[in-house]
């Protein structure tokens, strides 16, 4: 199968497994999160088999690419976590947006070729986009968790809540995911200080500094959650802004670099 057929096939399967799993909202019927699951199962295995082919089985961290990537990894973690909670409405946000990065890494962006690291590279690399993969679930949970918390302080009850995952784990996902993701998040600004060389020569300075604010924003949060129990809109707020900071030192400092000022990063 050519690499267009399966970028083909990840988009419609992307899309029908969001179209599924949306099904409560628009009919009120109960979701088929197993056939919807099952959909975006097939999705991300032609997605990991385009990144492959398309990237020559390396890490590509060009712009487009390296979104792409950062999809795949969502949209497996949102499947391997309903393995074991309920949480096929997450594939609702996450889904969509996957097969949009698909379709521009595969249709839309230039050609990039993966540059050489080292085993070094490679390790905090791998770590710092499993942070951010990890993350963007939490966020989108975050968002998930806000909608939910309106509905019922409206005592709105609609049958599109049935889409959703429980207000309450929710809630707990969401501080474990975080937790997770900080830790990665410390161990990728550690292995950034022992094996980044030149962070003025390598244009990192604005996306360390800005991972470090994002590290500091999830940190005082999980110790609010810790010490005096912090949840609903703080929790999402806070996540919303960490993840916003996190986002841009990924990806707004490689967009500037790159499509604006053409430099390789």
């Amino acid at each position: 199968m050519t690499v267009t057929a399966l970028s083909l096939a990840a988009i419609v399967l992307y899309l029908s497994s969001a179209g599924v799993l949306a099904r409560p909202l628009v009919t009120g019927a109960q979701p088929l999160a197993r056939a919807g699951m099952t959909l975006a199962g097939l999705a991300a295995l032609a997605h990991a088999a385009v990144l492959l082919s398309t990237h020559r089985g390396t890490l590509d961290l060009h712009f487009f690419a390296a979104l792409s990537l950062v999809a795949w990894i969502a949209s497996a973690l949102t499947l391997v976590v309903n393995l074991s909670r309920p949480v096929a409405g997450l594939g609702i946000l996450v889904f969509p947006l996957s097969a949009a990065f698909v379709a521009i890494d595969s249709f839309l962006a230039p050609r990039t070729a993966p540059e050489a690291m080292t085993w070094q590279i490679e390790l905090h690399v791998t770590i710092a986009v499993f942070a951010f993969g990890i993350l963007s679930i939490a966020a989108a949970l975050a968002i998930l968790l806000a909608i939910q918390e309106r509905a019922l302080r409206r005592s709105r009850f609609g049958h599109w809540l049935r889409a959703l995952p429980p207000l309450t784990l929710t809630e707990v996902l969401l501080f474990r995911l975080i937790g997770v993701g900080f830790i990665l998040l410390t161990l990728t600004l550690v292995t950034g200080a022992l094996f980044v060389g030149d962070l003025f020569g390598q244009h990192l300075v604005h996306k360390t500094v800005l991972s470090i604010i994002a590290w500091v924003v999830f940190g005082v949060l999980l110790w609010g959650r810790w010490r005096h129990g912090w949840r609903g809109i703080r929790a999402v707020y806070l996540t919303l802004a960490g993840m916003g900071i996190l986002l841009l030192a990924f990806f707004g400092t490689k967009l500037v670099l790159e499509l604006i000022l053409h430099r390789t990063p």
